[in-house]
């Protein structure tokens, strides 16, 4: 009797065991289903009972197996809902949670550039805004006339639409901003408001020979008066064997509203500025070196600091100046830097005549304290001054002793890691602003320099104390500059500085019939001062001034 009730429950057992339970249960028919079907086996012995037991345990993995597999092939994926549900969900979303649901897979990005949704969103940024709260007809009737073209634009219209009204407006906005300018520099006054208003920042790209690359975010950023210093430094550096070249670019969010903080995991626009080649990290490139690091100058402006001990990255240092930093730093593409507009020499920049009225603004700094901040107004040159298609505009003259300046504190480049730090002696960033006739930026730079031992000055009697000097060249002009080491007073002066501007940049169309007169020249002293907004050490200006026409006079 017994083996024939356990065979008349089997069917049942066996049918339990090939379907799953329901989706979220607990067991309790289970439970029912093995007390009906063991209960009669149970009676029978002790030996039936231990294998009903064993069959019990087994049952139980095999259904929790099962509802496993079960929970697992039912899992809902949001790719597998329909097409208006998922336009039904996206209509909640802002224009950059869109921008990024788009960055999901082909069918999400047709989805998320859809004409309804983006047509809400440009009315709502864009829509004028209406004098009286009441709507009239012909007000209603234009809004349907537009919801009903909506089906008539191609796909992505008004995202594209909405997309380029907003970048219009910021660009108008960091237009009114950066208008104002400074009377010494010629650079924008505002140019701190402009950076936080757009969000922009930094990043280098470092690529390897495979194509893979690393994007990283600058970790340290001072502004100075005429440049911003960006820094990247970290443990994780990929080996420099490795890489082949190093882009800098800008990066903006794509969407910019002054009134909020801009998202950094957000949509952001890649500006090319500079592309540099790391196989150029040679005995000519480096600039000076301490007990740890090496540092070596990729032009334009570029810092590279190595490991003594493993020749690999310690750190990198990029110096930007402010001429068209905001439009090269923006207004580029990934692959193409922005193309600064070429320069149109003025009528009164005649080589018959040489050069008059520009001005010069040079700045000598690390790490936010400035060692040189000077200002040279009405510098001029004349025809015979030309040499090797270069022009030369003398600044400071070693025979005039009240010209000479002298170098505040101690002379050097700090770098900085994420474990060490120290500085270069001898090295320093130099900023170079070059203002025509008419106050408009001739010439312009900001970059690492080095001061070499030199035997003395080039066109002058030897000094008593030991003499160095600095240069600088690039494709638009160079700077030569001669300094006096005075052992007594323990400091720098500058006894020489001279430019060196490439004659095809400055030579105009035409020639005016006469020359203009040079007007005075202003000097200056450097003495130190505390600046209380960035609590760094800088330099004010204070004026000399000399009129040549006077001491003819005399």
């Amino acid at each position: 009797m017994a083996t024939g009730r356990g065979r008349l429950q089997q069917p049942p057992w066996r049918g339990l065991m090939a379907r799953p339970p329901p989706f979220g249960g607990d067991g309790s028919a289970r439970g029912r289903a093995g007390k009906a079907a063991g209960g009669a086996e149970f009676r029978t012995g002790r030996g039936v009972r231990l294998v009903a037991g064993c069959t019990a345990l087994s049952h139980c993995a095999r259904l929790d197996e099962l509802c496993g597999k079960s929970c697992t092939s039912c899992s809902v994926s949001l790719d597998g809902l329909p097409s208006e549900i998922l336009l039904k969900i996206l209509s909640y979303l802002d224009a950059v949670a869109l921008l990024c649901a788009g960055c999901v897979n082909r069918r999400f990005y047709h989805l998320a550039s859809d004409n309804f949704i983006w047509i809400r969103i440009y009315s709502t940024a864009f829509s004028p805004k209406r004098c009286n709260w009441k709507v009239n007809s012909v007000e209603k009737t234009a809004v349907s006339m537009n919801s009903l073209s909506v089906g008539d634009k191609e796909a992505g219209y008004w995202k594209k639409e909405y997309i380029t009204k907003q970048i219009a407006s910021v660009k108008a906005a960091l237009a009114r901003v950066l208008k104002p300018l400074h009377p010494y520099t010629g650079l924008p006054v505002k140019t701190k408001e402009a950076l936080r208003i757009s969000g922009l920042g930094w990043v280098i790209i470092l690529k390897e020979n495979s194509g893979k690359e690393h994007i990283l975010e600058h970790v340290d950023l001072s502004i100075n008066d005429s440049s911003v210093t960006a820094v990247w430094y970290g443990k994780d550096w990929p080996r420099l064997v490795t890489l082949s070249t190093l882009d800098l670019c800008g990066v903006t969010p794509v969407f910019m509203n002054r009134s909020q903080t801009p998202i950094k995991n957000g949509p952001r626009w890649h500006s090319l500025i500079a592309k540099y080649n790391l196989s150029h990290l040679t005995e000519s490139t480096m600039l000076g070196c301490d007990r740890l690091i090496r540092i070596f100058c990729l032009h334009p402006g570029l810092v590279v600091g190595l490991w003594k001990r493993e020749e690999e990255l310690a750190f990198v240092m990029a110096n930007l100046h402010f001429h068209h930093l905001v439009e090269r730093s923006t207004l580029g593409s990934a692959a193409i830097p922005y193309e600064l507009p070429p320069h149109t020499p003025l009528l009164d920049d005649s080589l018959e005549c040489g050069l008059s009225g520009y001005q010069l603004h040079v700045d000598m700094h690390s790490g936010g304290v400035f060692c040189l901040c000077g200002t040279f107004r009405n510098l001029s040159t004349s025809k015979g001054y030309i040499e090797n298609e270069y022009m030369k505009l003398s600044v400071i003259s070693f025979k005039n002793s009240t010209e000479h300046l002298p170098l505040i504190g101690k002379v050097g480049l700090s770098w900085k890691t994420n474990i060490f730090d120290g500085c270069i002696k001898s090295c320093s960033v130099m900023d170079l602003t070059l203002l025509e006739e008419y106050g408009k930026p001739f010439w312009c730079f900001s970059s690492p320099v080095c001061m070499r031992p030199s035997p003395g000055p080039s066109d002058g009697p030897p000094f008593l104390g030991e003499t160095y000097r600095v240069d600088y060249a690039d494709a638009e002009g160079r700077v030569h500059l001669e300094l006096v080491w005075i052992g007594e007073t323990g400091e720098y002066f500058v006894v020489s500085l001279t430019l060196y501007l490439r004659v095809a940049k400055a030579r105009p169309e035409t020639t005016p019939p006469s020359c203009p007169v040079s007007g005075p020249k202003m000097h200056l002293r450097t003495v130190p001062v505390l600046n209380g907004v960035f609590g760094k050490q800088k330099r004010l200006a204070r004026f000399k001034t000399e009129s040549p026409v006077m001491n003819t006079a005399q």
